[in-house]
């Protein structure tokens, strides 16, 4: 792995690390970009195979958050925190306040909020050693869980693709398959259903598939066999990197959308899904309500959770006008704000 390289490629930028002894700590903070404001994004506390792995996890998903935050017209830039699971974290009230003065060693430049294998517990913890913390259950705008606004975000970006690819207005009648039905997939699930959606969903965790079963009436199958699905819309809700030589010609669907970051294992594979007719969400459009609804005050946030619906649209008809896929059309979008004047 050679990290510059990677970083070059990806647009940074600079990576801090943070190994405390008395807790266990392993952390990195990749900080993307700043051109718009202080760089948001969650803590993520995961097992990983190796550093390297973890490494570049957070350089991907802290490019995502740029990309996120400048596309939803936020004044922030994009960042990223993995903290490296122990297998046993001996004091977690310990674990976050160390890590909360690393965050807080930044001085401001990076805000951390809840992400995978964080709650809103931790982020309360994580604000007593440093005030660059948003998902408190003290806070005002970026109060809890954002995931069930995720979910908003994405069944608005769903409504564009449906609209756009099959001209039907609403969601009745229409299959989605769910790959993941966790924090942001169930409620997806829920919203879908009472909009007459038919579903297939699939996970890992039994107990979370037989809930949609009992609750919605969902098919369910292996988690292997979710992309051989012949459905309207496959909706990833877990994993990146979903999309890939080896499941792209196993997708069975007119378009693909959903919660999880970094879909495409690589650029190309969203060409291939242009040529193949599959009409793609750029991951990071339909996913932004999370960091929409930290980074927005409450009186505006359902209109911009909304504008998810405009800016695919945007997007998708620009797509359709050029000929050339979706994630390209909006990755120049943002390159284009990136590039732009800071606002002062």
């Amino acid at each position: 792995m050679d990290i510059f390289q990677d970083a070059s490629s990806l647009g940074f930028g600079d990576i801090h690390f943070k190994f405390d002894h008395a807790t266990g700590l392993r952390a990195i903070i990749a900080i993307h970009n700043t051109h718009l404001g202080p760089a948001l994004g969650g803590c993520r506390c995961v097992s990983y195979p190796s550093t390297e792995a973890a490494i570049i996890d957070a350089m991907r998903l802290a490019r995502g958050m740029t990309y996120k935050s400048a596309i939803s017209g936020l004044s922030q830039g994009g960042g990223k925190s993995v903290l490296i699971r122990p297998t046993q974290i001996r004091d977690r009230e310990a674990y976050f306040e160390s890590f909360g003065r690393f965050v807080d060693e930044l001085g401001g430049r990076y805000i951390t909020a809840v992400d995978s294998g964080t709650s809103v517990a931790d982020m309360d913890v994580i604000a007593r050693t440093t005030k660059y913390v948003a998902c408190t259950s003290a806070g005002s705008a970026g109060t809890d869980d954002p995931s069930p606004h995720t979910a908003v975000g994405v069944r608005r970006g769903l409504e564009a693709a449906v609209k756009f690819k099959l001209g039907q207005s609403d969601l009745d009648g229409i299959h989605v398959a769910i790959q993941g039905v966790g924090h942001v997939g169930y409620p997806l699930a829920s919203q879908l259903h009472e909009r007459g959606v038919r579903l297939t969903v699939s996970d890992v965790n039994k107990a979370a598939v037989d809930r949609c079963a009992d609750e919605f009436n969902a098919d369910v199958v292996e988690p292997e066999d979710i992309y051989d699905v012949e459905c309207d819309v496959f909706s990833p809700n877990a994993l990146g990197a979903v999309i890939n030589d080896e499941t792209l010609s196993r997708l069975r669907t007119k378009m693909v959308g959903g919660a999880a970051n970094n879909q495409l294992a690589r650029s190309r594979h969203g060409d291939a899904l242009h040529k193949r007719g599959i009409l793609y969400a750029p991951d990071y459009v339909i996913n932004a309500g999370g960091v929409i609804q930290i980074a927005t005050d409450k009186s505006i946030l359902n209109e911009k959770l909304s504008d998810i619906y405009d800016t695919l649209m945007r997007i998708f008809e620009q797509s359709a006008k050029k000929n050339e896929a979706p994630h390209r059309v909006a990755d120049r979008m943002v390159d284009a704000i990136l590039t732009s004047p800071a606002k002062t």
